[in-house]
Order: C-alpha cells, then structure tokens, then sequence
C-alpha cells in the first residue's frame, strides 16, 4: 500500500461533509470517517481521529465551511455572527497547534471581507474554496520543505524523528517526513530511519513506523529512552521533527519528547531539524514561555494501550502532550520559504514573517 494514496481530511464528493481517516485505528485498520455535524468534528481533533498540525487545521476549516452551510439565514450580519460562534467553538479543541486557530480565522477573514459585496449564499461558496485552497496549498507547502529537507541529506543518512509529522500529519506528503518521500521518489533506498515509539499515544510506532515501512523505507522503530543509545552507537546523522507551533525567537512546541531529544542531539554533536510551515509560525508568541501546553487524560498513559492497566489505581498522573525546544538546541527550521538559522528572529525577518496576521481577525 502507497501511504500517499491515504487522505486525512477531504470533503465528499457532494461537498456535504468532511471524511478523515480515522488515525486511532492505525496501524491495525483502515477506517474513515464521514463527518456533518460540528460536534462530530470537534471530537475528531479533540481525540486524535485527525491529528498533526497542518491535518488540524484543513479538517477545522472544512468543519467551519460545514457548519456554515447549515446556517439558514439569509441576513449577512446574522450569518457572520454566527460563523464566529462555530469558528470559536472549533477553535476550543485543542490549544497548543497554532494552525487550528490559524486556519479558522483565515476561513472568517475570507467569509468577512464579503460582507459588503457577497449574498450568504455567495459567501458560503468562498468558505468552499477558501477550505480548498488551505489544503491544497498545504500539499504544496509540505513538498517545497521536502526539497528544501533533501538537500540536507546525504547518501546512507540515518534519520531520527519523533511523533509523526508525515503525510498522516498533513494534507499530503508531511513536514519532518517529507524529504524521506523526496528521497524515495529520487530513487534513494540506503536512507535509515529511526521512529521514535512517541509515548504515551504511541504516534511514531502506530503511525511514523506504518507509513514509513508501507513506502518502502528502512525503518526501525525504537522506544523512546533508546534515542541516546542510537545515536551514541553513530547510527544517526540528523534529525528531522515537525512541530505545532513555533515562537518569534524560534521556541517549538512539538510533540513531548522533542525536548530530550534535541538535548541528547546537541550533546552527540548531530543537527537537529525543525520541519515548520507557515501556518505554524506564530510570530504574534514571543517565546515558548507563552505558549500553552495541552494537558490531556491520564488514561493515556496508565491504560490505553495495555490489555489490562499498567499502574497502580489512583497514582498520580502528569500527561503533558507537549514540550517545547529551546530554540538555542534547533540548527536550523525548515519552512516552505527556507531554511531558517538563528538568529532565528532574523532569519524569519528575511523569510518574510510576519506575515499571516493580515489574514487573521
């Protein structure tokens, strides 16, 4: 099976409802989903059905197109009212990725910049191709970081990533995974990945390791405490991670874990790699100080996965879904604009960011 042929999130052919696959059923099943009701698509992002960053952010403004769709007023204040109550609602799923909130308020600006000129009826259909053109131009981000990714590798490279920013991840093709699928479409076949196993959800192994090995790369999936060893034994040459949110001076907030392994690259001397479209630069986030960390339930670490539960009852539990990498441990970030190297509040200057917030309201 050819990973890429998976769609994450798209609309049904009669433009009536959203359909994901169904990500908490890999690597055991293939599943999709079809999705109409808000409701529906909220606990979608919220539990992980649809997840990855850039993934996040194309279901969350097809979920807005969606709900505005239904909306059956025909009066254009009435209506914008209301799309900023479904765009808010949505935007409560889940807080750290930036791209959420980024992509629901690009759907409101392109729905308000008709409220003078455009029937509701007519803004409704601009909400279509604006979702469109999110994905779409995601696709085209992730294969511009890609080739921006090849080009840091070489021949017999081994790679480490964290958590899963593949196509999984995105629209299509991914962000950390990208240059991998580069690689692979140049006929490359000596690169070595290694998968991080990403405790407690298990993203690298269910997912980085099952689309990475159903493209027909050399993948090993490791526990995470193995990273040190690995890379101590000069099985890796750089690593490549994605991210949910990037800071002005270059902090990321990704996937936890990313953190110890940025430390543990930076003590063995070994380039570590930010994959970061656009979208998830946040140059209105000064550092990661301020950016805010999803606490999630404590099941997932003491009973999700097991057949019977692997703790005691009642002990505490601290289920942090992310952590954020000092950006004096990043060699560089990749976005589809370049490749930025710190100073990272510069090198964002040259790349031209800010320059998102014109499409936010």
């Amino acid at each position: 099976m050819d990973p890429l042929t998976l769609e994450t999130a798209v609309l049904s052919q009669d433009k009536r409802a959203l359909v994901i696959l169904d990500q908490t059923r890999l690597p055991g099943e293939i599943q999709y989903l079809t999705l109409t009701r808000e409701e529906e698509i909220w606990e979608a992002i919220r539990s992980l059905r649809v997840r990855g960053a850039p993934a996040i952010g194309v279901a969350a403004a097809y979920g807005l197109y969606l709900a505005a769709i239904q909306e059956e007023t025909e009066d254009t204040v009435a209506f914008l009212d209301a799309l900023r109550r479904h765009r808010d609602y949505l935007n409560s799923a889940r807080p750290t990725a930036v791209n959420l909130s980024w992509a629901l308020n690009r759907m409101t600006a392109a729905a308000q910049a008709g409220r003078d000129s455009l029937t509701v009826p007519q803004i409704k259909e601009r909400l279509l191709e604006e979702a469109e053109s999110i994905r779409q131009e995601d696709i085209a981000i992730s294969r511009a970081i890609g080739a921006l990714g090849f080009s840091l590798l070489r021949p017999g490279d081994g790679i480490l990533t964290h958590c899963n920013a593949g196509t999984l991840a995105t629209a299509k093709y991914g962000t950390a995974l990208a240059p991998i699928y580069t690689a692979l479409e140049k006929g490359w076949q000596d690169l070595r990945i290694y998968c991080d196993e990403t405790r407690p959800l298990l993203q690298g192994a269910r997912l980085t390791a099952f689309e990475l090995q159903a493209a027909g790369a050399d993948t090993t999936l490791i526990c995470d405490n193995m990273a040190s060893i690995t890379m101590q034994r000069g099985k890796i040459n750089l690593v490549f991670v994605g991210c949910d949110r990037v800071a002005a001076n270059g902090d990321t907030a990704n996937k936890i874990g990313t953190s110890g392994v940025a430390i543990l690259a930076r003590h063995y001397g070994i380039p570590f790699y930010v994959c970061a479209p656009s979208s998830t630069i946040d140059m209105d986030t000064p550092s990661g100080e301020e950016i805010v960390i999803e606490e999630r339930p404590p099941q997932e670490v003491t009973e999700l996965w097991y057949a019977h539960r692997m703790a005691p009852a009642g002990v505490k539990v601290e289920n942090p879904a992310f952590d954020v990498t000092p950006h004096t441990l990043i060699t560089g970030i990749i976005t589809e604009r370049g490749i930025a190297y710190p100073p990272f509040d510069r090198a964002f200057a040259r790349l031209g960011f800010p320059g998102k917030e014109a499409a936010c309201v």
